[in-house]
C-alpha cells in the first residue's frame, strides 16, 4: 500500500467519523507511540499500520478525535531505531506499538513504565522482554511470531521442493535474539536431512551481497531467509540475489514469494496488528499489560511461487501443491 492510497484510506474513513460517539468535552485526549523498523513508503509497513488504525478505529479510537498517534520508521537503521525509541518515550504515551521484534530491545531500554504491546516477536522470554508468556509481569506483552521449533519446516520445505539441496545458508539478524534461537533450531535438524547449514550475518546491503555471492560457489547450494526487519527492509536485494545465483530460497513470509522468492512459510504479520489494537484499547482502559498473556499466531500461510520455480529448474511435487494456502503463476 503507497503512502497516498493510506493516506487515502484514512482520509475516506474519516467520512464516517461523525456517526461515532463524540467524546464527552474535559476527556483526556490519549496518546499512543507507534515504532516500525521498516521505511515510511515501505507497503509492508503501511500495510501493518492500516490494520492497526483499523483495529483502533473499530473499538472507538479515531487519530485527531479522542487519540492521538505519533509514529517513527527507522528504515533497519539500528542507531535510528534507538533515538526514536528514546523520541516515542519522550512524548509522554500512554502506550507504543513496536511493529516487529527488533524494535521491543531499544523500547525497554528507553522506559521501563510506559506499556509496550510488540507483534512479530518469536522469543520475548528468551529475549528477556517478558518473565512468561502466560504472566509478562513488566511493562510488555504482545504477539509473537513463531516458535523456534517451528524453523525447522523451513530446512524441511526447501528440501521438499528441492532435494538436490545439500549445503544451505541462512540469513539471520545477528543483532537480535532471534537471529541466533532461528540458526539453532534450524541446526538441530539438518543432520537427519543431510544437510550443511553455514549461517551468514546480515548487517547491510553491502555485507548480504558479498556473503551470498560467496557461498553460492559451492554446488547444491540453497537458501533460508530467517524472521527480522531487516530481512524486509533488504528483501528486493535478496530476492534478486536468488534468482541471480540460482538459489532456491525459503522465507518467513509470503511477500516475499509475492515479489519473486521461490516459496515461504510463516504466520499472517498483519493480523497481529489487527490484534495488537485490542490491547491497546485494553491498556487505555486501564489494564497493565504485565497481566494480558502474549498470545501466539493463529494462521501460517504457505505460498508458492511456480514462475520462480521454473526458472530454477524445479517441479513442484503436487503433494507440496495441493497444501499451499498461495500459488502464484
Amino acid at each position: 500500500m503507497k503512502r497516498r492510497e493510506f493516506i487515502t484510506l484514512i482520509g475516506g474513513a474519516a467520512a464516517t467519523w461523525p456517526l461515532a460517539a463524540p467524546a464527552q468535552q474535559g476527556d483526556r485526549m490519549r496518546r499512543i507511540g507507534v515504532l516500525i523498523r521498516l521505511a515510511e513508503d515501505d507497503r509492508q509497513g503501511q500495510a501493518r499500520l492500516a490494520a492497526f488504525v483499523q483495529g483502533l478505529r473499530e473499538l472507538g479510537w479515531t487519530d485527531g478525535r479522542n487519540v492521538r498517534i505519533d509514529y517513527r520508521w527507522s528504515a533497519g537503521a539500528a542507531a535510528d531505531t534507538g533515538k526514536y525509541a528514546s523520541e516515542l518515550v519522550a512524548l509522554a504515551p500512554d502506550v507504543i506499538l513496536a511493529s516487529g521484534g527488533s524494535v521491543v530491545g531499544a523500547l525497554l531500554q528507553a522506559t521501563r513504565t510506559v506499556p509496550i504491546v510488540f507483534t512479530l516477536t518469536p522469543d520475548p522470554v528468551g529475549a528477556g522482554f517478558v518473565a512468561s508468556l502466560a504472566r509478562p509481569g513488566g511493562n510488555a506483552t504482545g504477539f509473537t511470531s513463531f516458535e523456534y521449533g517451528m524453523t525447522g519446516k523451513w530446512l524441511e520445505l526447501l528440501k521438499e521442493i528441492a532435494p538436490s539441496v545439500t549445503r544451505v545458508a541462512l540469513l539471520r539478524d545477528p543483532a537480535i535474539p532471534q537471529g541466533i534461537g532461528q540458526f539453532g533450531a534450524i541446526q538441530s535438524v539438518a543432520p537427519s536431512l543431510r544437510v550443511e547449514v553455514n549461517p551468514v550475518d546480515m548487517r547491510d546491503a553491502g555485507e548480504i551481497e558479498r556473503a551470498v555471492a560467496a557461498f553460492a560457489r559451492g554446488s547444491n547450494s540453497g537458501l533460508i531467509v530467517t524472521g527480522s526487519g531487516l530481512a524486509i527492509v533488504h528483501r528486493e536485494l535478496i530476492i534478486t540475489l536468488a534468482a541471480r545465483y540460482k538459489l532456491p530460497a525459503i522465507y518467513f513470509e509470503r511477500l516475499f514469494v509475492t515479489a519473486g522468492g521461490l516459496i515461504a512459510y510463516g504466520p499472517d504479520p498483519i493480523d497481529p496488528h489487527r490484534r495488537a489494537a485490542s490491547y491497546v484499547d485494553r491498556i487505555l482502559k486501564g489494564e497493565k499489560p504485565g497481566d494480558l498473556p502474549v498470545q501466539a499466531p493463529t494462521k501460517y500461510e504457505l505460498a508458492i511461487n511456480l514462475k520462480t520455480a521454473k526458472a530454477l529448474g524445479l517441479t513442484v511435487p503436487p503433494t507440496l501443491l495441493a497444501r499451499a494456502d498461495e500459488v502464484i503463476e
